[in-house]
């Protein structure tokens, strides 16, 4: 048995390294124009609102994808989608999900770990478990606050291209049988509110009456999510989950996990407050508006990283070695010394007889073939320019500089989910 493991696990590595959603047919691309322009004028006030103008918050979470889910839940009729995202922009307001219903106010709802962020399916999806037998409640509003309040955390952890939660309920151990009223209302919200939202609900241990229950609600539930939710299948041999993310108890994973609520939740909140911020922020780096993709504003830290290691690499300095004048006299000065031979059996230098016209050894020494200065290259300089330093030496013996006052110049480099359907 591994370590135990108190908090969520670290977001997934990215599954996608293209938009899964960034091809769509021109008729699709025809309906969501219209619905972007419709959420997109300047007038736009939301239908029978107080205060019609849309926040920043609801222009956020209009995105690209978010009006293309709304779409396919609605068969490609776009005056069904926008009437059923005008529905949820006045339902998220009513609900209080943009002031009231925060960490503090559903944290009683949390201390037992009756739901649970943890880990991720094979595909990236955001695992997020329910164990009803943990129900320390009675108060069925706030259970269904905290309910979506956790679904919306389940989305900021999400990762690029990712927009479906995997739903794991378990009913094992005995205890009060949970609240069929407030299932029906949750799994009603999941429906019109978050549609496009379920990946996988994956249910085990199930008592006789919730049985029953789900005997009755499904066949009224959309043929779409009733495909999507699995009685008692091993999620591992199945290749829903890898072991290294999966709770070890009951689920068959390697994760051997325990909710202390004084470890888990506070890493949850800050985890799940630090990446919404940093989206939001990236979203207003696009331009702030509706239709901005979750694809690009949840890739645009990374892409800015890469894009500014790129500006390094080509503005980085060239390391050239430091380049020394060196000035050759056409004709150098000869002392005595520099006729001397140091061999002693070489013969001795004979002396020049006044009638001699010209010396027995020449006047300029010739240079070795390792003294003679390497001509200065600069082939491997990138731009391809004269080594700003490279002197030229005169007949006189006077040293020039050729390029005194050039400057020298660098280039640099330049420098966006997926699911099924509910």
């Amino acid at each position: 048995m591994s370590e135990k493991t108190y908090t969520p696990l670290p977001p997934a590595s990215p599954v996608h390294q293209e938009d899964p959603r960034a091809k769509i047919t021109n008729a699709e691309q025809a309906m969501y124009d219209e619905v972007l322009k419709h959420f997109s004028d300047e007038n736009y006030e939301l239908p029978g609102a107080e205060k019609g103008l849309l926040t920043d918050d609801e222009k956020f979470w209009l995105s690209r994808e978010c009006l293309l889910r709304y779409l396919r839940a609605s068969k490609w009729k776009t005056a069904a989608a926008i009437q059923r995202l005008e529905a949820t922009l006045t339902w998220r307001r009513d609900f209080g999900l943009y002031d009231k219903v925060n960490a503090p106010h559903v944290e009683p709802e949390a201390v037992t770990g009756k739901e649970i962020l943890f880990g991720y399916d094979v595909v990236g999806r955001p695992a997020f478990y329910m164990i009803p037998s943990r129900q320390n409640t009675t108060e069925a509003t706030r259970q269904i606050e905290f309910a979506v309040w956790m679904l919306e955390r389940g989305v900021d952890v999400m990762e690029p291209g990712v927009e479906t939660l995997s739903i794991l309920i378990n009913f094992a151990d005995k205890a009060k049988n949970p609240s069929l009223s407030t299932a029906r209302t949750v799994l009603n919200i999941l429906q019109d509110h978050y549609p496009e939202r379920l990946g996988n609900a994956i249910v085990i241990n199930v008592p006789f009456l919730v049985n029953a229950f789900f005997k009755i609600i499904m066949p009224f539930v959309d043929p779409v999510t009733r495909e999507k939710v699995k009685f008692n299948p091993d999620v591992v041999k199945d290749g829903i989950f890898a072991p290294e993310m999966l709770m070890s108890q009951w689920w068959g994973g390697n994760q051997n996990f325990e909710y202390v609520h004084e470890k888990y939740w506070p890493v949850l909140v800050k985890t799940c407050d630090e990446r919404h911020n940093r989206w939001k922020d990236s979203w207003k780096k696009l331009g702030g508006i509706v239709g901005v993709s979750e694809w690009e504003y949840k890739r645009l830290e990374k892409n800015e990283e890469i894009e500014s290691s790129e500006e390094d690499k080509t503005s980085e300095k060239v390391e050239v070695p430091e380049h020394k004048e060196l000035i050759v006299p056409l004709v150098p000065l000869i002392t005595k010394e520099s006729l001397l031979v140091t061999d002693s059996t070489a013969e001795p230098i004979p002396e020049m007889k006044k009638d001699d016209t010209k010396p027995s050894v020449p006047l300029i020494p010739l240079l070795a073939k390792e003294d003679t200065p390497a001509p200065t290259s600069n082939t491997d300089v990138k731009g391809g320019a004269a080594h700003p330093s490279a002197v030229v030496a005169t007949p006189a013996g006077a040293a020039v500089d050729s390029t005194a006052d050039a400057g020298a110049s660098s280039g640099c480099g330049a420098g966006g989910d997926g699911g099924g359907g509910d």
